[in-house]
């Protein structure tokens, strides 16, 4: 049976934030995804489960911030676009999504991921067949672009003359 929430009730505190730590998690890959990519791995998890929307997929602007040097004043550098989407699965649970632009598919993929992950069974099938693909890509990805800064690193030093 779907638990009735994104987040179960009925577990201890612990296990809570501890849902919501993998969560949190999950969510990151998710918004780092390619979407395309993303699409692939979840055609291939199976049919869709039956669900109904309640908020979107919309698009909107959010406010980025900032601060300078990371612990200045915080000022408003400009406007990012966002999409959002929740969703209610049959069973009751409830998954939302937020991503970076206007893809309003991977913002809805992302909210039905988020909802059958209430179930434990289906968040250990999650974790295997679409987040850990995603995880690894996305790791080669970032090792690939900490191989070519590296390959651009000066190292700088200084020589003394033999006269001072």
């Amino acid at each position: 049976m779907m638990k009735t929430t994104a987040r179960p009730a009925d577990i201890n505190e612990g296990a809570q934030s501890e849902f919501a730590a993998r969560r949190r998690e999950r969510m990151a890959v998710l918004a780092r995804a390619d979407a395309a990519e993303l699409r692939e791995l979840w055609r291939a998890f199976g049919p869709e489960p039956e669900h109904s929307m309640l908020r979107g997929p919309e698009s909107g602007a959010i406010t980025v911030r900032g601060r300078m040097g990371g612990g200045g004043a915080p000022f408003n550098v400009g406007e990012a676009t966002v999409t959002r989407a929740t969703v209610r699965l049959a069973g009751g649970a409830i998954g939302h999504g937020a991503m970076l632009g206007r893809d309003r598919e991977k913002t809805r993929v992302a909210a039905l991921i988020d909802a059958l992950s209430a179930d434990p069974q289906n968040e250990t099938r999650i974790e295997t067949t679409i987040i850990a693909p995603l995880r690894e890509r996305l790791a080669a990805a970032d090792e690939q672009i900490r191989r070519e800064t590296a390959a651009t690193k000066v190292n700088f030093f200084t020589m003394t003359r033999g006269e001072d």
